[in-house]
């Protein structure tokens, strides 16, 4: 496919995202991801066929930024345990991620490539190993935008099992931590919940701690 195909199948997927993020403005449904609750009657509701809506709604929260993944991940602890509800947000956030990635890699890579690619020099965007690690990286970090990060992998050289690899070692943490915010919510046990928010906040010392530990090797290496 040609380039200008895909700036036009860009633009058709962009105006389809807009369509449904104005829909579920308009209607009040966008407030819906917001309200643990009223996920928890609709997962339900649904029966047996309540995970299979965690993993959609945690997909599609990955692909469309404005819809919140964190209640939808809380959620699924509060209504699967700790165990299964980690399960069903890892199989979604992963998901979402991969077709995230896929999308930027069919319509963008080519066109990086063909625009910068004799002008990208940093080993930080060649080194396949580097771009694990920074996917790794900003996948521990809750205040950088997990969509953005999947999508803008998919412009780089990093390979499909090396994305998908980094992004689920780095949402592991974040995802069993909610999940068990959510588990004990059941039990109403302030402490625990208080523990586990503590968690969640610590994770962000994490990518502070790597990053050192990497800037002290690659000195050492140097000497």
């Amino acid at each position: 496919m040609d380039i200008l195909r895909k700036y036009i199948v860009g633009i058709f997927l962009v105006l389809i995202f807009l369509i449904i993020y104005i829909y579920l403005h308009q209607s009040g449904d966008l407030n819906y991801f917001y309200e643990i609750e009223r996920l928890k009657v609709q997962l339900v509701q649904l029966g047996s066929l309540g995970p299979f809506l965690i993993v959609l709604l945690m997909a599609g929260a990955i692909v469309m930024s404005p819809i919140p993944s964190a209640p939808i991940a809380i959620t699924s602890g509060l209504l699967y345990g700790h165990s299964w509800g980690t399960v069903y947000i890892l199989i979604g956030a992963e998901l979402g991620a991969l077709i995230a990635f896929s999308i930027s890699r069919f319509l963008g890579h080519e066109v990086m490539q063909k625009r910068f690619g004799e002008r990208i020099k940093s080993k930080w965007l060649t080194s396949n190993n580097h771009l694990m690690f920074v996917v790794f990286v900003s996948r521990l970090i809750p205040f950088i935008s997990f969509d953005i990060i999947s999508y803008a992998a998919g412009l780089t050289k990093i390979s499909y099992i090396q994305f998908a690899l980094a992004t689920l070692a780095g949402i592991l943490p974040a995802s069993f931590l909610l999940a068990h915010f959510g588990g004990e919510m059941v039990s109403d046990d302030s402490q625990r919940m208080f523990i586990t928010i503590l968690l969640l906040g610590a994770l962000t010392l994490i990518p502070i701690i790597l990053t050192v530990v990497n800037k002290v090797r690659r000195n050492i290496k140097l000497k």
